[in-house]
């Protein structure tokens, strides 16, 4: 039977090989697919396949997927991309400067430790510091801006590059007062004029420290929005770089998943179709429609909590709304795009 790849469940069986639009091999004929696999075939824009029919025996399947957690080489590089940007901004702060090898020192580990992970939410829910929002922002952001430009098959060179803008994008709040960085009201007019300036003060940072423009403009244009609604500069559409494009989205959506002192952290589910909403005018649409066409398979087989109270599993995304999943509630199943006052609250793995 032929179907859509948001359409599999984990556990469904390949019966031809597949390959991608060059041609490229990317599973046999007689697999059994996991979640990685089929976030790979997502990943490599296939559209449909062909599987065995489904008997009973699927529908434990998915309650069977074993949760992953990150390793410890994970666990253990991403404290150190904290602990190394908070040295970073500490240095500034005391009038230090920027130096591109205590960037890289910090930051290409954790790349190393992750660039061949496949579930990049479990990685999310599962990776957390100590730090406070700013710098495990900053580490999330970088991580999240590598990712999106290796699923827009930019090289390793670039996606590295864009990793690191991510990175270092908020350096510039090292000159803002942590009283208002940390002020857990509403920020007066003055207060949050004063906050914007973070984009120029990194932009400033970048290109007298370690001399590179891209980098640069990315900490000045991550808070632009395609339709000139953002700032400092207002800039609108391409007149944006495109790295700051791509960072832009890791940044919203990891603000948005982080929980800071004025506002609890939101499902990862929810800040997705809130991202989708802004392709509509304020990110660029093309890239945010990658970052949730690649982040959405992820959700399969992950536990998840509903506003009725009741909790279940993903089973299936859905095509047509990538946002209303079919859930398996001791298996019986339930598809969410039938039901409009249902919704997901909570998911972890």
């Amino acid at each position: 039977m032929r179907v859509h790849v948001l359409q599999l469940i984990v556990g469904d069986k390949l019966i031809s090989d597949s390959y991608n639009a060059v041609g490229l091999h990317l599973l046999s004929s007689g697999t059994i697919l996991d979640a990685g696999d089929i976030s790979m075939l997502n990943r490599h824009s296939v559209d449909y396949v062909d599987i065995a029919p489904r008997t009973s025996e699927i529908e434990n399947v998915v309650e069977e997927t074993p949760t992953r957690q990150a390793n410890t080489l994970q666990v253990t590089s991403f404290n150190n991309a904290s602990q190394g940007i908070r040295e970073i901004f500490e240095s500034l702060q005391d009038g230090g400067s920027l130096r591109n090898d205590d960037v890289e020192s910090a930051f290409n580990p954790l790349i190393e430790s992750i660039q061949d992970e496949k579930d990049v939410v479990s990685l999310l829910l599962s990776l957390h510091s100590q730090d406070d929002y700013t710098l495990q922002h900053s580490v999330q952001v970088g991580m999240l801006s590598y990712y999106i430009a290796k699923w827009m098959n930019k090289s390793e060179k670039d996606a590295l590059i864009i990793g690191k803008a991510g990175y270092l994008h908020d350096v510039g709040k090292c000159r803002i007062h942590p009283d208002i960085l940390n002020k857990p009201g509403k920020l007066t007019k003055e207060e949050f004029e004063e906050v914007q300036k973070h984009t120029i003060h990194g932009y400033d940072i970048i290109r007298k420290s370690i001399k590179d423009e891209t980098l640069a403009l990315v900490a000045l244009q991550h808070h632009e929005r395609m339709d000139g609604t953002g700032y400092p500069l207002r800039k609108v559409g391409t007149d944006i770089h495109s790295y700051s494009r791509i960072v832009a989205v890791a940044d919203v959506y990891s603000a948005m998943i982080s929980s800071r002192v004025y506002q609890q952290r939101r499902d990862l589910l929810f800040v997705l179709k809130e991202l989708h909403r802004m392709s509509f005018g304020e990110l660029d649409p093309k890239i945010t429609q990658v970052f949730i066409r690649n982040m959405i398979p992820n959700f399969i087989g992950k536990k998840v909590s509903l506003s009725d109270g009741r909790e279940g599993t993903i089973i299936m995304t859905n095509p047509t709304d990538f946002f209303r999943p079919l859930i398996n509630i001791d298996n019986q199943f339930l598809d969410l795009s039938q039901l409009g006052d249902v919704e997901i609250t909570k998911i972890a793995i």
